[in-house]
């Protein structure tokens, strides 16, 4: 296979943030890159994903669900499709 260099202009905190992103995944920076671009090559596609910051109303909303199946307050196991959906039209 032959190589290019590929010169791209980014943020140079971008940069030193993401060398330390794909070096916790023990890879180089120019490996990931290749794989974003072998990806849109292959694929014709961009994917972009954000990890979600996690806000205090869901974190209420989990920790009240915590308690309820702490508490043995949920609905089921349903062993088929139709037992939940009687389950849920008895509501």
């Amino acid at each position: 296979m032959k190589t290019a260099v590929l010169n791209v202009k980014v943020d140079e905190q971008v940069k030193k943030q993401a060398q330390v992103v794909a070096s916790s995944f023990g890879i180089p920076l120019s490996t990931l890159v290749n794989a974003y671009l072998t990806e849109l090559a292959t694929t014709g596609q961009i994917h972009f994903s954000a990890v979600e910051i996690m806000t205090p109303k869901m974190e209420r909303l989990i920790e009240q669900a915590e308690k309820e199946i702490e508490a043995g307050e949920t609905s089921g196991p349903f062993n088929t499709a139709e037992e939940a959906i009687a389950y849920l039209k008895s509501l």
